[in-house]
């Protein structure tokens, strides 16, 4: 084996569960030191460090204050962007600069101490953390919403995915009663999965009926109970290095975990753009192209871990990938963002920490994948406890074509999508739909909330609405 393979040969996880915890700095040390002790690797020896991107806290140099607390003088230095996708990219980052010599190791780190900030905000305190960045420097997108989406306030993850899960929906002819019974079917075993997992925020088994009953809708028809849940305290680590330098560590062979491929691709930045609201080409793209770089398939893995921020993520990918939602591998090693927690932008890693456990307990392969935005960016990554096939590139394998956004539409349209806010107290506020129009599509609010409440009772989807705009908003009526 060439010096320079890389593997994977540290993990940790963190869950604080009593708050206030500690700040995300605090975080990623705690588990970059446990990461390198299992790695035997001295933190200062590091050669690279990564960090994703944090939505609790806005430090004035990220990686340097870490890199300052390890005593460590890494060549290679890196922050991440947001999105879910970004552990995945890192670590292929830190692979792919072990394979061609720029530095022997690396640390991918990320931490959320999401829960902590709740509990500073109940309280009418500030979080006393350590080294703002002044000035706060602006939001990681990679790339900014749409001003129409932004005019229309739909920015928000909770009300987009819906409105592709409603699209779906209606494309296999699914009642609304059935989508939400499906649903609560491929979710409930995650449960279990999260109530074993020692790191998971909510460590309860539910059955598909319970999960069936909850009526606590966020962005209808999602309910509290099956979407991501995000003000968690959590951190992962994981430390990669060439094959010669664990060698040098004395790091045994069946610790090692290798990368045997990963690729990247992108569906549309924004959901009225998407050329097919209830499908992903890009996740089907994603996983073959990292499947052939492995040398591997999908009934080649042991172990599985799909992205679960909400359910159409799940369904889109194993729809891509010709994977059954009751697969008897289950979809998780962790329990899913619903349910292990979903740390923002750094579950990915969490889930690689989990898959290289298992893969150290029971060698064979396992598969991660990764999403990001608004089902925007996808990552596959296929793990094995054996080392083979090529790493690849975080080139993206495929990117959508846009159909246009018409900004600014008066007259007739076709209901595409949609989905309805509901507000903490559980009170509809307004419906979100994407309509076909000519030209293109156009972002609509429902405003009339009786129209709102009318359209979680049936099938929104196809119908003709009257569509009017001020110029900026565009109101849908019918």
């Amino acid at each position: 084996m060439d010096s320079r393979t890389p593997c994977l040969i540290g993990i940790a996880q963190r869950t604080i569960r009593e708050q206030p915890g500690p700040e995300p700095l605090d975080l990623w040390e705690s588990v970059a030191r446990e990461a390198a002790e299992d790695a035997r690797l001295p933190p200062d020896r590091l050669g690279s460090i990564q960090i994703v991107w944090t939505d609790s806290w806005q430090y004035d140099s990220p990686v340097g204050r870490l890199a300052e607390r390890l005593g460590a003088h890494p060549r290679h230095r890196a922050y991440s962007a947001v999105g879910g996708t970004a552990p995945q990219r890192l670590i292929g980052e830190a692979a792919a600069g072990i394979a061609a010599g720029e530095f022997d190791s690396a640390l991918v780190a990320g931490a959320e101490a999401l829960a902590t900030r709740r509990a500073y905000r109940k309280a009418g305190e500030h979080a006393p953390w350590s080294h703002p960045a002044d000035p706060k420097p602006p939001y990681g997108w990679e790339r900014p919403p749409h001003p129409s989406a932004l005019a229309h306030g739909l920015f928000m993850p909770v009300h987009t995915y819906p409105i592709m899960e409603t699209a779906r929906r209606a494309r296999l002819g699914l009642t609304i009663e059935e989508e939400m019974s499906e649903r609560a079917r491929i979710m409930a075993p995650m449960t279990e999965v999260a109530a074993a997992n020692p790191y998971a925020w909510r460590r309860t088994a539910r059955t598909a009926d319970e999960l069936a009953a909850d009526r606590r809708f966020v962005g209808w028809p999602y309910t509290r109970s099956t979407v991501a849940v995000l003000e968690v305290d959590q951190a992962a680590a994981v430390v990669l290095a060439g094959a010669g330098l664990a060698d040098r560590l004395g790091v045994p062979e069946e610790q090692r975990i290798y990368l045997r491929g990963w690729a990247y691709a992108e569906d549309t930045w924004e959901v009225a753009p998407r050329p097919d609201l209830a499908s992903s080409t890009a996740a089907g793209a994603a996983a073959r192209a990292a499947f052939e770089r492995a040398g591997l398939e999908l009934g080649d893995m042991d172990a599985l871990d799909v992205y679960s921020c909400f359910a159409i993520a799940l369904r889109q990918a194993c729809d891509a990938f010709g994977l059954d939602p009751c697969d008897p591998r289950g979809l998780t090693v962790t329990g899913g963002l619903p349910y292990a927690g979903g740390p923002a932008s750094d579950y990915v890693l969490h889930a690689t920490a989990t898959m290289a456990g298992l893969l150290r307990a029971r060698p064979g392969h396992g598969m991660v994948t990764g999403v990001g935005m608004h089902l925007t960016k996808h990552t596959c990554a296929v793990w094995s406890s054996e080392p083979g096939g090529r790493l690849g590139d975080p080139s993206p394998v495929h990117v959508a074509r846009e159909v246009p956004v018409v900004s600014a539409y008066s007259g007739s349209g076709v209901v595409a999508g949609y989905t309805v806010a509901h507000g903490r107290d559980g009170v509809v506020e307004k419906g979100f739909a994407v309509v076909e129009v000519p030209g293109g599509r156009a972002y609509a609010v429902i405003e009339d909330e009786a129209l709102a409440t009318e359209a979680e009772q049936r099938e929104l989807v196809g119908q003709e609405v009257r569509v009017s705009t001020d110029g900026k908003v565009n109101v849908a009526r019918w």
